[in-house]
């Protein structure tokens, strides 16, 4: 029997396991899931709406088991209290929009004809969720989708390996059925089997460009839709009319916060001429404010990265550029806690540019990458020279010009004066290697749904 194991980065010990469900069990489960659907989808909107909202209080009521949890998985300092601001904010604002977002079209209703387009949910949604912000990330499409009428069978990331069980406890609790939401833990073969032989009806995976590549590739023949969020490098670039306190504070925290772990981190920051040297020295002072520690103690600011592996792809990307020139201004002597292994100090690295992997490629970790550029246009052949394209977050008072940056810029997201931060209200979405698809907002619901038409010629 395959075991499916945590390793806590908090003292690399076994934190938690559980055996991996075989082929055979797991299509049973599938099998419960499309026959529980058709019922789920004809309650009422509103009750699977109070249902799901039930779901998601109950788990808030989990509380003090959760937020330790978290930390004993994947490092996040208890400090920062879980991930239920932005899991709630996402909840309550989806609820809010289900009945607009599902309500038919009416084209015409006369006489003669009724002409409709209705919208109806896929059937069962797989969600393969990620560890960096395992809530938080799973509610953005477990929410709506069960919501929509879907049914919905989620399986998480191994380093996060309990967070599926538990939100499915919590709304299984709270009175969603237990066929409607389902809880597998699986390993890679037998989750690509699953998907091979068409089991689903829409997937959702965040996760690796590699991890994006080898869903599409199981699922290739099997016509089954799916989003995809995969791998983001994303830049920030300061003004010379910036407000250059506010851009230090906001971008020191969108690329050091959780450890640098964040889908929409940043990785990369352009900066004016006029403004790069005091950007600079204030952001090394920012950032050399941490508090590397045990994420158990409240005074940590900054755990362990999730991984041993994950902070040695750090390590090795920042080692190479400083290889080839660059210079990283954080002093060791603040982060003796720095072992080597998934406790990573942060680190500001200048002298950089895009002949090094650490300017190209996702760093997903506390470390980030400064340049001095003399314009615009600058700026703007740097922010796409990437593979990726998620969010970029551009520092100006002129609301102008940013949106006219905007426009050139590929990525899914344009934020101005703010960055690492998803609004429910505005469809999540990338471009490029980031992937493809949408979730949250009114879209969300037209992702995990598909349109039926209806011409009736009454007689």
């Amino acid at each position: 029997m395959t075991m499916i194991q945590c390793i806590s980065p908090v003292d690399g010990s076994v934190y938690a396991e559980r055996p991996a469900s075989s082929l055979e069990a797991a299509g049973e489960a599938v099998a419960r899931s499309r026959r529980a659907q058709k019922d789920w989808a004809k309650r009422p909107l509103e009750d699977r709406v109070q249902l799901v909202m039930k779901g998601v209080a109950r788990l808030n009521e989990m509380v003090d088991e959760v937020v330790p949890e978290l930390a004993w998985q994947m490092g996040r300092p208890i400090r920062y209290g879980g991930e239920f601001k932005g899991f709630n904010e996402r909840s309550n604002y989806v609820a809010s929009v289900a009945a607009e977002a599902l309500a038919p079209i009416e084209i015409e209703r006369s006489a003669a004809f009724t002409r409709r387009i209705e919208r109806e949910p896929h059937g069962v949604v797989f969600v393969i969720a990620p560890w960096n912000y395992p809530y938080m990330t799973a509610i953005n499409t477990v929410a709506p989708a069960l919501m929509a009428g879907n049914t919905v069978i989620i399986k998480h990331a191994a380093q996060t390996l309990l967070v599926g069980e538990r939100m499915v406890r919590a709304f299984v609790e709270a009175g969603v059925p237990a066929d409607v939401f389902q809880n597998l833990f699986l390993d890679h073969a037998t989750s690509e089997k699953l998907i091979a032989a068409g089991s689903f009806n829409f997937i959702n995976f965040t996760g690796s460009v590699a991890g994006g590549r080898a869903v599409e590739k199981a699922a290739a023949g099997t016509f089954t839709g799916m989003g995809l969020e995969l791998g983001g490098k994303d830049p920030g670039y300061v003004m010379e009319d910036a407000d250059l306190d506010a851009a230090v504070d906001t971008l020191m925290d969108g690329a050091t916060f959780n450890s640098g772990q964040c889908c929409c981190g940043i990785e990369r920051i352009y900066v004016h001429e006029s403004l790069y040297d005091a950007f600079v020295e204030k952001s090394v002072a920012w950032v050399s404010n941490y508090k590397l520690g045990n994420p158990l103690d409240k005074e940590t600011s900054l755990g362990p990265m999730a991984n041993v592996r994950f902070a040695k792809t750090v390590r090795q990307q920042v080692a190479d550029a400083v290889a080839k020139g660059a210079k990283a201004l954080v002093d060791p002597k603040l982060f003796p806690q720095d072992d080597g292994g998934a406790y990573l100090m942060p680190q500001i690295l200048v002298n950089v540019d895009h002949s090094m992997e650490f300017m190209r490629e996702e760093t997903f970790g506390p470390a980030v990458g400064i340049m001095k550029v003399k314009s615009d246009a600058e700026a703007l052949d740097l922010m796409n020279d990437c593979k990726y394209g998620l969010t970029v977050s551009l520092w100006t008072k002129d609301e102008e010009r940013a949106s006219r940056i905007g426009t050139e810029l590929e990525t899914g997201t344009v934020f101005m004066n703010r960055c690492d931060y998803l609004d429910p209200a505005l469809v999540w979405t990338g471009v490029k290697e980031t992937g493809r698809g949408g979730s949250l907002s009114v879209l969300g619901f037209h992702n995990l749904t598909r349109p039926k038409s209806y011409h009736l010629k009454k007689a």
